[in-house]
Parts: C-alpha cells; sequence; structure tokens
C-alpha cells in the first residue's frame, strides 16, 4: 500500500521572498508560527512620526506604509517586504513606546482598570504593487497596584512596546481580564488576518 509523504517544508502560500522589516521577536514569532519562510531586514533610524491631523485609527497603517518606503531603494525584484506598526489608543491618546521607566509606569497606571484598543498596521511591499491593511482589538485592564506595575517594570522590558505592556507577559496574564479581537493583534501582528491577505496578493 502506497503512503502518503509530507514533505517538511512550509505550505507556499507566495511566489515571493518574503523579507520581514522588524526585530520585534513577537513579529518573528508569529511569521514563524504559521511556517512562512522570510529574512530579516532593519534599516535604522527610520522616521515615525505621522500628520498631527491624521485620524488616530489611520495611524498604525500610515506608519506601516511609511516605514516601507524607507525600504524601496533596497528591494530586489522577487522580494516582498512586510512592515508593520502597533499603536494603543486610550481615551482619544496614542500611548506609544515609553522613553523610560517613569513614562511606562504612567502609561501602565492610565491603562489600569481601563478598557483600550490595540491597533496593528500591516504593509505589504513588491516593486509591482503596494496592499496595507489594519485590525483592532479591544483589551480591557483590571485594576493594577503601584506594587504590581513596579513588579513588571522591575523584571520584564517594556520600552519596545507600545502602551509599555506585552500581552504576552507577566502583566497580560494577571492583568488582562478581556480581549475582543485577535490576541496575535495584540502581541503585534494580526497573524490570521495578514496569512489570508498574503494569499491575495
Amino acid at each position: 500500500m502506497a503512503k502518503n509523504h509530507h514533505t517538511a517544508s512550509a505550505m507556499k502560500i507566495t511566489d515571493y521572498r518574503i523579507v520581514l522589516a522588524s526585530n520585534s521577536p513577537r513579529r518573528k514569532e508569529l511569521l514563524t508560527g504559521i511556517d512562512l519562510e522570510y529574512q530579516v531586514t532593519v534599516l535604522p533610524d527610520i522616521d515615525e512620526s505621522f500628520p498631527c491631523d491624521l485620524p488616530h485609527e489611520e495611524v498604525a497603517e500610515y506608519l506601516a506604509r511609511k516605514k516601507a518606503s524607507a525600504y524601496l531603494g533596497t528591494l530586489k525584484e522577487e522580494e516582498l517586504l512586510i512592515t508593520a506598526d502597533t499603536v494603543v489608543l486610550l481615551n482619544g491618546l496614542i500611548l506609544g513606546k515609553p522613553v523610560d521607566r517613569e513614562e511606562a509606569h504612567r502609561m501602565l497606571r492610565m491603562l489600569s482598570g481601563a478598557r483600550h484598543r490595540v491597533i496593528t498596521g500591516v504593509c505589504f511591499t513588491s516593486l509591482q504593487k503596494t496592499h496595507s491593511f489594519s485590525d483592532t482589538a479591544w483589551v480591557t485592564f483590571g485594576h493594577l497596584t503601584d506594587e504590581e506595575i513596579g513588579y513588571y517594570l522591575d523584571r520584564y522590558n517594556p520600552m519596545d512596546k507600545a502602551g509599555a505592556y506585552g500581552v504576552q507577559e507577566w502583566i497580560g496574564y494577571v492583568g488582562v481580564e478581556q480581549i475582543e479581537g485577535s490576541y496575535f493583534n495584540v502581541m503585534g501582528l494580526p497573524i490570521c488576518k495578514l496569512y489570508r491577505e498574503l494569499k491575495q496578493f
């Protein structure tokens, strides 16, 4: 009887060679999780400013596209670049990456006991075309004490994370009461939506 032979290679969902323009370990983990073969290329000092009158819901996707434009000169014919940006929105404010421990503590005090939005924008770029999209999740935090916030800041490094927290870390385990939307989006990449969009690109 003939046996089914399963190849060890990943399911091929695109003819492009994927380039991830991010040093984020969460985004690398999520792309690896769908068995996508990719390489990482990161340019230093990319401008992440945005127009002050841009609606906050559009900032993440705008920044993902802006990051992509910085790589156009390095992109090869067969490559597809993935760029992304995540923003945390609370009561009309954008909480970006904290510049120091004091700001991180202040952000987490603001998020304590509150419901906020996490929006991740993603951009696919080849030499032929560009496609971008975003995904939104609502996150509800329970009340966090100053002691709990200090414990988290002492033992983890949230300075590279929007809103000063990683949902996959200790503070997510003990603080996040509810997520409406994609958990992976809160981590930094809406991986299910990315997979489906990538198949259509």
